[in-house]
């Protein structure tokens, strides 16, 4: 068995927010599909609707929740990343 170790890339991403949807669209390239993920309890009065972005990716739509990170790979796709697995993975870089 042989040792690898993952090539240094830097990637460009963006933080999902409900109030960031045009701005995802823009660096996305494209218009994306919204859905309501908790329609029935903001219907019932018990929470805020809660939205959900649909990111064509090279393997298929994925959802994306608020708080995840889109990330554009080496070759332009995009996808969605959970926070905490982007704050493990990825380190801001300045004025590259």
């Amino acid at each position: 068995m042989e040792k690898y170790r993952k090539k240094p890339v830097v990637i460009e991403a963006i933080q999902f927010k409900n109030s960031n949807h045009e701005e995802i669209e823009q660096f996305v390239g494209k218009k994306l599909r919204s859905e309501v993920e908790s329609e029935e309890t903001h219907k019932a009065g018990t929470s805020a609707p809660v939205l959900s972005i649909i990111i064509p990716t090279l393997e298929g739509d994925m959802k994306a929740m608020p708080n995840d990170f889109i990330i554009k790979g080496v070759h332009g796709e995009c996808y969605p990343c959970k926070p905490d697995i982007f704050e493990k993975t990825y380190e801001k870089v300045e004025n590259v």
